[in-house]
């Protein structure tokens, strides 16, 4: 068994061996969409779910609409708003559904996914690759040490960062003005 510290450095490679795969062109594009879009909806299922969560929350503090599907606050969907799917396999019947929904309504579909070939990925106007290991590649050779989706979850969030980082920039806005949107009900 490896140590802590062996574990901890073979978890970072296998994060930083996926995010380092990342089209920048690709992020710079989902950066404008996001910032360009009347109203975010965020959706993932599972731990991608709540990877987009923490970055719908960034985007609150952005002072972005945006709201979580699923939540009984999130408004209806239409043209002008970006619906944005995590689906890392490439297919969540539930996504795929949802993208459904969200195109016929005219708003646009941007999916974040490990397996651009996929159903939802297919249907989406705009893909974003994060080429980390999600269960549809979690067996045989050259797998992570991380189990089944991990490094794809796990990449999720510091795409995310970097995301907000460049919408910080674009939008131009402080972090005082980001914590200035930081709930006081905690």
């Amino acid at each position: 068994m490896l140590t802590v510290t062996k574990l901890f450095t073979r978890a970072i490679h296998d994060l930083s061996s996926a995010v380092e795969r990342i089209d920048a062109a690709q992020v710079d594009r989902a950066v404008n969409l996001v910032a360009d879009a009347r109203h975010v909806s965020v959706f993932g299922c599972g731990r991608e779910g709540l990877q987009i969560r923490g970055f719908a929350m960034r985007l609150f503090h952005l002072a972005r609409s945006v709201s979580v599907v699923g939540d009984m606050t999130t408004p209806a969907i239409g043209k002008g708003d970006l619906f944005l799917v995590t689906a890392g396999p490439g297919m969540l019947s539930t996504a795929l559904a949802l993208a459904g929904v969200a195109k016929a309504a005219g708003a646009r579909v941007l999916t974040i996914t490990a397996e651009p070939e996929g159903p939802v990925p297919k249907m989406s106007d705009d893909v974003l690759v994060l080429p980390g290991q999600t269960m549809a590649s979690d067996q045989g050779e050259n797998v992570s040490i991380l189990p089944m989706g991990s490094v794809y979850e796990g990449a999720l969030f510091v795409l995310f960062e970097v995301m907000i980082l460049k919408l910080k920039a674009k939008l131009n806005v402080t972090d005082q003005a980001m914590r200035s949107h930081h709930t006081n009900l905690e």
